[in-house]
């Protein structure tokens, strides 16, 4: 290598070093072990000449940044741009709250013009990690003697518009574009995940149910009633809470998980929040307050004791309180009883009990409370020719080649000796007949 070469190789090693070090807002873009992987291995390139303990030193911590980057089974430029897309910081969560499609909105009237120069800063700082990237396998070798691997990038530059932005122009001009993004996609873990689970607080579900609404055969009421509800929730308009009541296996679950296959480039998010998780539920709420995203809190198999905590939270989100229940977010429950909280006969008042009409209040309340949801969608057990008609289109689906008579009297038959007709029955049949052709 030539003297000129090796100049301008070690300017930029230190310009790397530098953008690094003056991150202001998205410092923790090199959080993790990618990130510190390469700030290791910058450290060991700056410190190396070509002796055999140098060479050592800079290879192993090659090693450590290539494996880091391959577990992630990403380029290093891929995961740059992956980590900016999901970043989290004070300039995303205040910049994914502002409109800007009104032509006289800008960032710098709606956040502080420090903060909006200091994203611009950094944007420039991460191009320089960007662009310089390519140059670290030159220096290992260099120093290291050895030639060695890079993973090579694969963006398609097609897939969004902010990615295609981020190839044809100055990362920091692309503050406004940021700015829109994260509006619509969320930033943090509602940027990278659209189903969740509260366990303590929120678990992304890297690999959500692709149940499709379409192969939810026979309720077509309830399915328009819920997709037109849903609608509303997305547009910002008033939405109702609702309760999806019916036997076990008529698909209210899966007509709930499948409104995010049904919206899949929209705001909507999906909570799912067990019954034991319940209590937190306002503690959910205020991590949901004013934010874009459009979220579903979804209850499972919703039933209750009479004194469970849960009830009572749940009455609160329902009813109201103090603090409003955020206009981004509704509730959609299922439950086999049409009469969610559990009543036993020793609960209800004798005559001779002196206060019988205080007694009856309460029964009446815990008799009352699915009346709390704004909407109630029953799913009757399927009927002989509905459980048929869901057989028949999962069949064509699967693209089965059974004749149509002996399709129906297998599907007869294996209802009568299972679980009896409904549509998960259906699901289970067709997925027998599909390993049973294999």
């Amino acid at each position: 290598m030539t003297s000129s070469h090796q100049d301008r190789h070690t300017h930029e090693l230190h310009q790397m070093q530098r953008a690094i070090a003056g991150l202001l807002v998205y410092q923790d873009i090199l959080d993790g072990e990618v990130g510190i992987a390469l700030i290791e291995l910058l450290r060991a390139i700056v410190g190396g000449d070509r002796s055999q303990g140098n060479a050592l030193i800079c290879l192993t911590a090659y090693g450590r940044f290539f494996k880091a980057l391959a577990t992630k089974n990403c380029s290093w430029e891929e995961y740059l741009i992956d980590r900016i897309l999901q970043a989290e910081n004070s300039f995303s969560l205040q910049a994914q709250k502002i409109d800007l499609s009104r032509s006289n909105e800008t960032l710098q009237t709606r956040l502080s013009p420090t903060l909006v120069t200091a994203a611009r800063q950094d944007l420039n700082s991460l191009y320089i990690l960007y662009t310089c990237g390519q140059y670290i396998p030159q220096w290992v070798e260099r120093i290291g003697g050895n030639p060695v691997c890079w993973l090579e990038c694969s963006i398609d530059k097609q897939q969004s518009s902010i990615v295609n932005a981020i190839h044809n122009q100055s990362w920091g001009e692309l503050v406004d574009d940021l700015a829109r993004y994260y509006q619509q996609a969320g930033v943090g873990i509602f940027g990278k995940y659209r189903a969740l689970r509260w366990q303590n607080g929120l678990r992304g579900i890297a690999n959500p149910d692709r149940v499709s609404i379409d192969n939810l055969i026979g309720y077509d009421r309830q399915k328009a009633t819920l997709i037109k509800n849903t609608k509303s929730l997305l547009a910002g308009n008033p939405a109702l809470n609702i309760l999806l009541y019916g036997g076990k296996g008529t698909g209210k679950s899966s007509l709930v998980k499948g409104l995010l296959n049904y919206y899949p480039d929209s705001q909507l998010r999906l909570i799912e929040v067990s019954k034991s998780a319940m209590i937190d539920l306002p503690l959910i709420l205020d991590r949901l307050t004013d934010l874009p995203q459009k979220f579903i809190i979804f209850v499972d198999d919703l039933s209750f004791e009479a004194d469970d905590e849960a009830f009572k939270a749940l009455k609160v989100v329902l009813e109201g309180s103090v603090t409003a229940k955020p206009a981004n977010v509704v509730v959609y429950a299922t439950s086999n009883r049409r009469h969610l909280v559990r009543e036993y006969f020793a609960d209800r008042p004798r005559p001779q009990d002196a206060d019988e009409i205080q007694m009856w209040d309460t029964v009446q309340e815990k008799l009352s409370f699915s009346d709390r949801f704004g909407i109630t969608l029953t799913f009757e057990p399927a009927d002989q020719p509905k459980y048929l008609d869901i057989v028949r289109h999962l069949a064509a689906e699967a693209r089965l080649s059974n004749e149509p008579e002996d399709l129906e009297a297998r599907a007869l038959q294996w209802a009568t000796r299972h679980n009896g007709r409904s549509g998960r029955t259906a699901q289970q049949f067709i997925d027998y007949l599909l390993g049973e052709s294999t």
